[in-house]
Protein backbone atom coordinates (compact mmCIF):
# COMPACT_ATOMS: atom_id res chain seq x y z
CA UNK A 1 0.00 0.00 0.00
CA UNK A 2 1.60 3.68 -0.68
CA UNK A 3 2.35 5.92 2.07
CA UNK A 4 0.52 9.02 2.54
CA UNK A 5 2.09 10.90 5.11
CA UNK A 6 -0.32 13.91 7.04
CA UNK A 7 0.69 16.80 5.00
CA UNK A 8 -0.02 14.91 1.17
CA UNK A 9 -3.71 13.69 2.60
CA UNK A 10 -4.14 17.89 4.14
CA UNK A 11 -2.81 18.48 0.73
CA UNK A 12 -5.80 16.16 -0.74
CA UNK A 13 -8.55 17.62 1.48
CA UNK A 14 -7.12 21.24 0.19
CA UNK A 15 -8.46 19.95 -3.27
CA UNK A 16 -11.71 18.41 -2.09
CA UNK A 17 -12.49 21.92 -0.45
CA UNK A 18 -12.65 20.26 2.93
CA UNK A 19 -10.06 22.55 4.22
CA UNK A 20 -8.03 25.46 3.65
CA UNK A 21 -4.52 26.47 3.72
CA UNK A 22 -4.80 28.09 6.54
CA UNK A 23 -6.12 25.31 8.59
CA UNK A 24 -3.98 22.80 6.76
CA UNK A 25 -1.00 24.99 7.96
CA UNK A 26 -2.14 25.23 11.41
CA UNK A 27 -3.31 21.48 11.71
CA UNK A 28 0.65 20.66 10.52
CA UNK A 29 2.10 22.79 13.17
CA UNK A 30 0.15 21.15 15.95
CA UNK A 31 1.44 17.37 14.45
CA UNK A 32 4.83 19.60 14.70
CA UNK A 33 4.15 20.27 18.57
CA UNK A 34 3.43 16.41 19.48
CA UNK A 35 6.07 15.30 17.79
CA UNK A 36 8.10 16.98 19.66
CA UNK A 37 6.23 16.06 22.49
CA UNK A 38 6.05 12.04 22.04
CA UNK A 39 10.28 13.04 22.39
CA UNK A 40 10.13 14.13 25.90
CA UNK A 41 7.61 11.47 26.55
CA UNK A 42 9.45 8.69 25.34
CA UNK A 43 12.77 9.87 26.98
CA UNK A 44 10.96 9.31 30.14
CA UNK A 45 13.71 9.79 33.79
CA UNK A 46 16.16 9.62 31.36
CA UNK A 47 15.16 13.53 29.94
CA UNK A 48 14.19 14.44 33.41
CA UNK A 49 10.46 15.15 32.43
CA UNK A 50 8.74 12.43 35.08
CA UNK A 51 7.44 13.77 38.99
CA UNK A 52 5.96 16.87 39.76
CA UNK A 53 6.44 20.40 38.78
CA UNK A 54 7.81 22.86 41.59
CA UNK A 55 8.32 21.03 45.08
CA UNK A 56 6.59 21.61 48.59
CA UNK A 57 5.14 25.12 49.14
CA UNK A 58 6.47 25.74 45.40
CA UNK A 59 4.45 22.77 43.76
CA UNK A 60 3.07 24.48 40.29
CA UNK A 61 -0.87 24.50 40.15
CA UNK A 62 -2.94 24.95 36.70
CA UNK A 63 -5.88 26.75 36.74
CA UNK A 64 -7.98 24.10 37.77
CA UNK A 65 -6.52 23.75 41.00
CA UNK A 66 -4.57 20.70 40.00
CA UNK A 67 -0.89 20.12 40.67
CA UNK A 68 1.47 19.60 37.65
CA UNK A 69 3.74 17.53 36.35
CA UNK A 70 6.72 18.51 34.57
CA UNK A 71 5.54 17.18 31.46
CA UNK A 72 2.16 19.29 31.49
CA UNK A 73 4.64 22.29 31.81
CA UNK A 74 6.48 21.08 29.57
CA UNK A 75 3.77 20.00 26.50
CA UNK A 76 1.76 23.45 26.90
CA UNK A 77 5.26 25.06 26.32
CA UNK A 78 5.79 22.89 23.29
CA UNK A 79 2.59 23.59 21.88
CA UNK A 80 2.63 27.74 22.53
CA UNK A 81 5.55 28.15 20.60
CA UNK A 82 5.05 25.57 17.92
CA UNK A 83 1.76 27.64 16.96
CA UNK A 84 2.65 31.69 17.84
CA UNK A 85 4.71 32.39 14.67
CA UNK A 86 3.02 30.66 11.86
CA UNK A 87 0.40 33.17 11.32
CA UNK A 88 -2.34 30.27 11.49
CA UNK A 89 -3.83 31.31 14.69
CA UNK A 90 -5.60 34.65 16.04
CA UNK A 91 -5.50 33.30 19.67
CA UNK A 92 -5.33 30.01 21.90
CA UNK A 93 -6.57 28.45 24.80
CA UNK A 94 -5.30 25.89 27.46
CA UNK A 95 -6.39 23.64 29.94
CA UNK A 96 -3.16 25.09 32.07
CA UNK A 97 -3.64 28.23 31.20
CA UNK A 98 -6.42 30.86 32.88
CA UNK A 99 -6.70 32.98 29.95
CA UNK A 100 -6.46 32.74 26.04
CA UNK A 101 -2.84 33.47 25.02
CA UNK A 102 -2.73 36.60 21.99
CA UNK A 103 -0.04 36.03 19.36
CA UNK A 104 3.25 37.95 20.38
CA UNK A 105 3.44 41.18 18.90
CA UNK A 106 5.63 40.63 15.44
CA UNK A 107 3.85 37.83 14.07
CA UNK A 108 1.18 37.50 11.77
CA UNK A 109 -2.02 36.58 12.74
CA UNK A 110 -4.58 34.18 11.46
CA UNK A 111 -8.37 33.43 11.46
CA UNK A 112 -8.69 30.45 13.88
CA UNK A 113 -8.78 29.69 17.77
CA UNK A 114 -7.19 26.77 18.96
CA UNK A 115 -8.13 25.03 22.33
CA UNK A 116 -5.67 22.30 23.33
CA UNK A 117 -5.37 20.38 27.00
CA UNK A 118 -1.46 19.64 26.18
CA UNK A 119 -0.68 16.03 28.12
CA UNK A 120 -4.83 14.35 28.91
CA UNK A 121 -4.52 11.98 31.61
CA UNK A 122 -0.85 12.66 32.86
CA UNK A 123 -1.49 11.03 36.09
CA UNK A 124 0.19 8.20 34.26
CA UNK A 125 3.35 9.76 33.37
CA UNK A 126 5.25 8.28 35.74
CA UNK A 127 4.04 4.69 35.43
CA UNK A 128 4.45 4.81 32.16
CA UNK A 129 0.62 4.61 30.90
CA UNK A 130 -0.39 6.16 27.84
CA UNK A 131 -1.23 9.96 27.67
CA UNK A 132 -2.03 12.40 24.80
CA UNK A 133 -2.47 15.53 23.43
CA UNK A 134 -6.33 16.53 22.68
CA UNK A 135 -7.34 19.87 20.50
CA UNK A 136 -10.13 22.18 18.67
CA UNK A 137 -10.06 24.26 16.00
CA UNK A 138 -12.49 27.13 15.60
CA UNK A 139 -12.90 30.23 13.41
CA UNK A 140 -12.42 33.96 14.85
CA UNK A 141 -15.22 36.10 14.40
CA UNK A 142 -14.96 38.23 11.63
CA UNK A 143 -13.43 41.61 12.97
CA UNK A 144 -11.79 40.45 16.29
CA UNK A 145 -7.83 41.63 16.37
CA UNK A 146 -7.54 40.25 20.19
CA UNK A 147 -10.11 37.55 20.90
CA UNK A 148 -10.99 37.45 24.41
CA UNK A 149 -12.78 34.17 26.35
CA UNK A 150 -16.26 35.12 24.92
CA UNK A 151 -15.13 34.62 21.39
CA UNK A 152 -13.88 31.15 22.34
CA UNK A 153 -17.48 30.22 23.69
CA UNK A 154 -18.47 28.35 20.34
CA UNK A 155 -20.50 25.51 20.60
CA UNK A 156 -18.85 22.69 19.01
CA UNK A 157 -21.31 22.36 16.06
CA UNK A 158 -18.93 25.01 14.81
CA UNK A 159 -15.38 22.95 15.63
CA UNK A 160 -13.33 23.03 12.08
CA UNK A 161 -10.94 20.35 12.92
CA UNK A 162 -10.68 18.36 16.22
CA UNK A 163 -7.97 15.35 16.90
CA UNK A 164 -6.25 13.75 19.71
CA UNK A 165 -2.58 12.56 19.73
CA UNK A 166 -1.78 9.12 21.97
CA UNK A 167 1.30 8.59 23.12
CA UNK A 168 1.90 4.86 23.67
CA UNK A 169 3.49 1.87 21.86
CA UNK A 170 3.30 3.88 18.81
CA UNK A 171 2.39 7.52 18.71
CA UNK A 172 -1.06 8.05 16.96
CA UNK A 173 -2.50 10.99 15.84
CA UNK A 174 -6.43 10.46 14.78
CA UNK A 175 -7.93 13.77 12.80
CA UNK A 176 -11.46 14.80 11.64
CA UNK A 177 -11.84 17.95 9.48
CA UNK A 178 -15.78 17.18 9.51
CA UNK A 179 -15.46 14.41 6.46
CA UNK A 180 -14.81 11.56 8.46
CA UNK A 181 -12.42 10.16 10.94
CA UNK A 182 -8.77 9.04 9.86
CA UNK A 183 -6.10 7.57 12.07
CA UNK A 184 -1.76 8.83 11.55
CA UNK A 185 1.06 6.97 13.24
CA UNK A 186 4.01 8.60 13.27
CA UNK A 187 6.91 6.98 11.43
CA UNK A 188 10.12 7.54 13.51
CA UNK A 189 12.62 6.49 10.91
CA UNK A 190 11.44 9.70 8.54
CA UNK A 191 10.01 11.59 11.26
CA UNK A 192 6.52 11.90 9.51
CA UNK A 193 2.65 11.13 10.23
CA UNK A 194 1.81 7.98 7.87
CA UNK A 195 -2.02 7.75 7.18
CA UNK A 196 -2.55 4.43 9.06
CA UNK A 197 -6.44 4.32 8.63
CA UNK A 198 -8.98 6.10 6.64
CA UNK A 199 -12.88 6.52 7.39
CA UNK A 200 -13.26 4.75 10.97
CA UNK A 201 -16.39 4.19 12.36
CA UNK A 202 -17.41 2.93 15.73
CA UNK A 203 -19.29 -0.46 15.78
CA UNK A 204 -22.68 0.48 16.81
CA UNK A 205 -22.86 -2.15 18.99
CA UNK A 206 -20.16 -3.07 21.89
CA UNK A 207 -19.98 -5.51 25.23
CA UNK A 208 -17.19 -2.80 26.91
CA UNK A 209 -17.93 -0.44 28.81
CA UNK A 210 -15.02 2.01 30.34
CA UNK A 211 -16.05 3.97 33.90
CA UNK A 212 -14.15 5.22 37.33
CA UNK A 213 -15.79 2.22 39.35
CA UNK A 214 -14.69 3.70 42.50
CA UNK A 215 -17.04 6.87 42.63
CA UNK A 216 -20.56 4.30 42.14
CA UNK A 217 -21.35 4.80 45.40
CA UNK A 218 -21.97 8.87 44.52
CA UNK A 219 -23.58 8.05 40.85
CA UNK A 220 -27.33 9.37 40.18
CA UNK A 221 -29.89 6.89 40.13
CA UNK A 222 -30.14 6.56 36.59
CA UNK A 223 -26.24 5.56 36.28
CA UNK A 224 -26.36 3.24 38.98
CA UNK A 225 -29.13 1.19 36.96
CA UNK A 226 -27.32 1.31 33.90
CA UNK A 227 -23.90 0.15 34.54
CA UNK A 228 -26.01 -2.38 37.29
CA UNK A 229 -27.50 -3.96 34.41
CA UNK A 230 -24.08 -4.58 32.46
CA UNK A 231 -22.23 -6.09 35.64
CA UNK A 232 -25.21 -8.73 35.65
CA UNK A 233 -24.55 -9.82 32.59
CA UNK A 234 -26.45 -12.44 30.75
CA UNK A 235 -28.51 -13.24 33.75
CA UNK A 236 -29.38 -9.72 33.48
CA UNK A 237 -31.77 -7.65 31.63
CA UNK A 238 -29.10 -6.93 28.83
CA UNK A 239 -28.58 -10.72 28.05
CA UNK A 240 -25.02 -10.84 27.38
CA UNK A 241 -21.70 -10.59 29.55
CA UNK A 242 -19.91 -7.21 29.37
CA UNK A 243 -16.32 -6.44 29.91
CA UNK A 244 -15.13 -3.35 31.73
CA UNK A 245 -12.04 -1.26 30.76
CA UNK A 246 -10.46 1.46 32.45
CA UNK A 247 -7.10 3.72 31.53
CA UNK A 248 -7.75 7.10 33.50
CA UNK A 249 -6.49 8.69 30.27
CA UNK A 250 -9.27 10.02 28.29
CA UNK A 251 -7.25 9.66 24.85
CA UNK A 252 -6.36 5.72 25.50
CA UNK A 253 -10.16 4.99 26.24
CA UNK A 254 -11.35 6.77 23.33
CA UNK A 255 -8.76 5.47 20.96
CA UNK A 256 -9.72 1.70 22.08
CA UNK A 257 -13.45 2.33 21.29
CA UNK A 258 -12.65 3.85 17.84
CA UNK A 259 -10.32 0.78 17.41
CA UNK A 260 -12.15 -1.81 18.47
CA UNK A 261 -15.88 -0.26 19.70
CA UNK A 262 -17.48 0.42 23.39
CA UNK A 263 -18.21 3.53 25.43
CA UNK A 264 -16.60 6.04 27.68
CA UNK A 265 -18.76 7.33 30.43
CA UNK A 266 -17.76 9.88 33.06
CA UNK A 267 -21.29 10.75 34.43
CA UNK A 268 -22.17 13.76 37.41
CA UNK A 269 -22.03 12.60 40.78
CA UNK A 270 -22.78 13.55 44.02
CA UNK A 271 -19.04 14.19 44.50
CA UNK A 272 -18.93 16.20 41.56
CA UNK A 273 -21.90 18.38 43.29
CA UNK A 274 -20.52 19.44 46.27
CA UNK A 275 -17.49 20.82 44.98
CA UNK A 276 -19.99 22.81 42.15
CA UNK A 277 -19.10 20.96 39.56
CA UNK A 278 -21.15 20.27 36.92
CA UNK A 279 -19.22 17.65 35.24
CA UNK A 280 -15.76 16.00 35.56
CA UNK A 281 -14.01 16.81 32.14
CA UNK A 282 -13.82 20.16 30.26
CA UNK A 283 -16.14 21.02 27.50
CA UNK A 284 -13.74 23.27 25.60
CA UNK A 285 -11.20 21.13 24.85
CA UNK A 286 -11.72 17.14 25.87
CA UNK A 287 -16.04 17.02 25.22
CA UNK A 288 -16.40 18.88 22.62
CA UNK A 289 -13.05 17.52 20.61
CA UNK A 290 -14.17 14.10 21.58
CA UNK A 291 -17.31 14.23 20.49
CA UNK A 292 -16.74 15.83 17.39
CA UNK A 293 -13.94 12.68 16.64
CA UNK A 294 -17.19 10.12 17.83
CA UNK A 295 -19.47 11.23 15.74
CA UNK A 296 -17.62 11.52 12.87
CA UNK A 297 -17.00 8.16 13.18
CA UNK A 298 -20.83 7.54 13.56
CA UNK A 299 -20.79 7.11 17.46
CA UNK A 300 -23.03 9.49 19.78
CA UNK A 301 -21.58 11.75 22.64
CA UNK A 302 -23.89 13.04 25.15
CA UNK A 303 -24.24 14.92 29.00
CA UNK A 304 -26.74 11.67 29.79
CA UNK A 305 -29.46 14.66 29.07
CA UNK A 306 -27.88 16.88 26.02
CA UNK A 307 -25.84 16.41 23.01
CA UNK A 308 -22.37 17.67 23.90
CA UNK A 309 -21.94 19.38 20.45
CA UNK A 310 -25.08 21.22 21.32
CA UNK A 311 -24.20 22.74 24.25
CA UNK A 312 -23.73 26.41 24.48
CA UNK A 313 -20.42 27.46 26.71
CA UNK A 314 -20.90 29.77 29.42
CA UNK A 315 -17.05 29.42 30.37
CA UNK A 316 -13.95 28.54 28.69
CA UNK A 317 -13.36 25.62 31.20
CA UNK A 318 -16.59 24.31 32.09
CA UNK A 319 -17.17 20.91 32.66
CA UNK A 320 -19.47 18.71 31.91
CA UNK A 321 -20.91 14.85 31.87
CA UNK A 322 -19.39 13.00 29.16
CA UNK A 323 -21.47 9.89 27.49
CA UNK A 324 -19.12 8.48 24.60
CA UNK A 325 -18.90 5.99 22.20
CA UNK A 326 -20.83 2.89 20.67
CA UNK A 327 -24.18 4.76 19.58
CA UNK A 328 -27.02 1.87 20.76
CA UNK A 329 -25.04 1.74 25.06
CA UNK A 330 -25.26 5.65 24.57
CA UNK A 331 -28.74 5.94 24.03
CA UNK A 332 -29.97 3.52 26.48
CA UNK A 333 -28.03 5.22 29.52
CA UNK A 334 -29.17 8.31 28.13
CA UNK A 335 -32.47 7.06 27.94
CA UNK A 336 -32.45 6.24 31.55
CA UNK A 337 -31.59 9.69 32.57
CA UNK A 338 -34.04 11.24 31.10
CA UNK A 339 -36.71 8.70 31.88
CA UNK A 340 -35.60 9.45 35.38
CA UNK A 341 -35.87 13.23 34.98
CA UNK A 342 -39.95 12.50 33.78
CA UNK A 343 -38.44 13.96 30.24
CA UNK A 344 -39.90 11.19 28.46
CA UNK A 345 -43.84 9.93 28.77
Amino acid sequence: MKSISLIQFLIEERRADHVNAELSLLIEGVARACKRIAVATNKGALGGVLGMAGEGDALSMNVQGEAQKKLDVISNEILLEANAWGGHLAACASEEMEDPQQIPDGYPKGNHLLLFDPLDGSSNIDVNVSVGTIFSVLRCPDDVTEPKVEHFLQPGTTQLAAGYVVYGPATVLVLTLGHGVHEFTLDREVGSFILSRRGIKVPEETAEFAINMSNQRHWEAPMQRYIGELLAGKDGPRGKDFNMRWVASMVADVHRILTRGGVFFYPLDAKLKAKGDSGKLRLMYEANPMAFIIEQAGGAASTGRERIMELQPTALHQRVPVFLGSKNEVEVAVHYHRQADGALG
